[in-house]
């Protein structure tokens, strides 16, 4: 597994920044975190690298517990948690 680089407190103001106005294109539902939400966010990030991604459900922990599973399985970081929105970012690979 290769280690991916922390990001400076700078980093993650600036992509917050850019998050605010993006729309969740990735959505968690009452399946949880299931292989084709994990796909589903692989592509996104690929295509995207910084994403909103929205999780249903009222308990806390469990959208918290959900994100750091995501980004473990996509190799993203969080850069930020609100309510049911979660943001991932992940540099986009040069070999494309």
């Amino acid at each position: 597994m290769e280690k991916k680089p922390v990001l400076s407190k700078q980093e993650i103001l600036a992509l917050r920044a850019r998050a605010h106005h993006l729309n969740p294109v990735v959505m968690i539902g009452q399946h949880g975190l299931t292989e084709a939400v994990i796909r589903e966010t692989e592509t996104a990030l690929n295509a995207h690298e910084l994403i909103k991604v929205r999780v249903l459900g009222d308990e806390r922990d469990e959208r918290l517990l959900i994100g750091e599973e995501l980004c473990a399985a996509t190799g993203a970081q969080l850069v930020q948690h609100i309510g049911k929105l979660l943001v991932l970012y992940r540099e986009r690979a040069d070999d494309e």
